[in-house]
Formats: structure tokens, sequence, C-alpha cells
């Protein structure tokens, strides 16, 4: 298991359209399992519905969570997504 903290730049944070792709983005990671946490919520992130009810806003720092097979190669990849997601 590895972990990273990750800054929400998005101006939205992550409404429908942006989670809907991080969401997307994260199914391509077949072995792992990808969480991320804000706070006391912790969501899995291959569902929409659970990552909406994060309620991350930009400037939010949420946690990334990855377990599994390449794991961090994809934390990285994730990560990134994150940073660089716009509207």
């Amino acid at each position: 298991m590895v972990s990273k903290k990750v800054v929400v730049n998005n101006k939205t944070g992550l409404h429908a359209r942006p989670a809907s792709s991080l969401v997307s983005f994260v199914k391509k990671f077949k072995g792992c399992t990808v969480s991320i946490v804000n706070g006391e919520k912790k969501a899995n992130a291959a569902s929409i519905i659970n990552v909406l009810t994060l309620g991350a806003k930009q400037g939010t720092e949420l946690e990334v969570i990855v377990e599994g097979e390449n794991e961090e190669v994809a934390l990285d990849e994730i990560v990134k997504f994150i940073e660089t997601l716009e509207e």
C-alpha cells in the first residue's frame, strides 16, 4: 500500500464531470484498489457516487491510497491526473 497527498486545483472541485473523468482514469488500473480520503470521508475511487460524497472543492487536500499491482506507478499517475484535472 502506498499513499500520497494531492491538492485539487480544478476551480470547480470534483463535481460530476471531473469526478467522472477521474473514475474512468482510475478504472484503467485493473490490478489496483484506489481509495481517496478527504478528512474523515473515504471513497472508492472507482465509484462516481463515492467520489462525489467527498465534497472536494478547489484547494481541498486529498490523500490517494493505492493497493495492488504496480501501485507506485498507479499512484504517481493518479496524483498527476488530479493535479492537472480541468473542467
